[in-house]
């Protein structure tokens, strides 16, 4: 049975991987005993291919989250159908919130209009905790360099009350991810040559001028800057969520 200290199994897991790549990190994240069942939760964004191609070597068998938020740019499913395809990844599972959900809060698609939280919520928090029940942990691509929130990540972190989070890339800087990329000749996203540096829902993501931060193209102009699947103690709680 799993030590029910998420702090101390987070702090177990970082001492013992302190010095590791983070091929290295994901290989073992995926057999350790200290972090049990575990899936991989990826936008199939413009950096996100690292990690999928990661997950192909290890463990292709490892069950991928990709959180549809019917809101997405087509280029983002179409290439999240090709990358799918062409690394040989066999349990990809498309997230979506539920319809009676969707109809009874945001039936005319404005939501994120007036409320950008409670539309990632709707469409993004919630279908993720439901599809994350059952699993102790999850990977994500995050990474220092990205800023906000993220600049003091470790590998591991504690998720209260339920799980751990394991950010593989947590130490790379911007030229590892294309350094990685170019050596394994990996797909790009199509919007990456138009501008979009990080990409999420298309009606809450534009692209980044020179000399902007890498997220600075999502939400602009409000002071949002995560959707929500990543806030733990912050301004929205992840939990248990009703079935």
């Amino acid at each position: 049975m799993l030590d029910q200290s998420l702090d101390t199994r987070a702090g177990r897991l970082n001492e013992r991987y302190r010095h590791h790549a983070a091929t290295e990190v994901l290989r073992r994240a995926v057999s350790d005993p200290d972090l049990g069942k575990v899936a991989l939760v990826s936008s199939f964004g413009a950096e996100s291919v690292v990690l999928l191609h990661m997950v192909s070597v290890v463990s292709p068998g490892l069950p991928v989250l990709f959180i549809d938020t019917q809101m997405l740019f087509p280029e983002t499913l179409e290439y999240q159908r090709e990358v799918a395809d062409r690394l040989g990844l066999t349990d990809v599972r498309v997230i979506r919130a539920s319809e009676s959900e969707v109809s009874r809060l945001d039936p005319d698609g404005s939501l994120h209009q007036f409320n950008q939280d409670a539309c990632c919520d709707l469409r993004k928090t919630v279908p993720l905790e439901r599809a994350l029940d059952g699993f102790d942990a999850w990977i994500t691509g995050r990474k220092r360099f990205q800023g906000g929130q993220r600049t003091e990540l470790e590998f591991f972190e504690p998720e209260p009350p339920l799980r751990l989070r394991v950010n593989p890339l947590a130490h790379w800087r911007p030229e590892d991810v294309q350094t990685y990329m170019i050596e394994n000749n990996l797909p790009r996203h199509p919007l990456v040559a138009k501008g979009y540096a990080s990409i999420g829902c298309a009606p809450c993501t534009s692209p980044v001028k020179p000399g902007e931060d890498q997220r600075a193209g999502r939400w602009r102009g409000s002071q949002k800057t995560e959707c929500g699947i990543h806030f733990i103690g912050g301004r929205m709680v992840r939990g248990k969520v009703p079935a």
